[in-house]
């Protein structure tokens, strides 16, 4: 998943800004998810493990997100031991949830 052609053209970060950006929530992916699920197939709920700094570390991430790419909407769900995270796209970015689905599987797995 290097490939960053999954990335849609709504997408206002730039370019050379992009694989920092994705190696941001790859980290927390690999660090804290420990689980994740599909309430729907426009929805993602992700559930990372609390600790110092993380829910702080979550929003910060999610919020420069959601500044480049607006399609996103996010929800915090804080928590002591776990920190979720509900993603929500259009149907028009289904294919980028579905990237980030891919994704945070494959951190989490590490």
């Amino acid at each position: 998943m290097g490939d960053l052609a999954w990335v849609p053209q709504s997408c206002t970060l730039p370019t050379e800004e992009r694989p920092l950006r994705v190696a941001e929530w790859d980290g927390l992916f690999a660090e804290r998810l420990t689980s994740l699920s599909r309430p729907g197939p426009l929805r993602l709920r992700l559930d990372l493990a609390g600790g110092t700094g993380v829910e702080e570390r979550l929003r910060d991430l999610v919020e420069r997100e959601g500044g480049c790419c607006s399609f996103f909407a996010f929800t915090v769900i804080p928590g002591e031991d776990l920190i979720g995270l509900d993603i929500a796209v259009d149907r028009g970015h289904e294919a980028v949830l579905e990237a980030l689905v891919s994704r945070s599987a494959a951190q989490g797995q590490r």
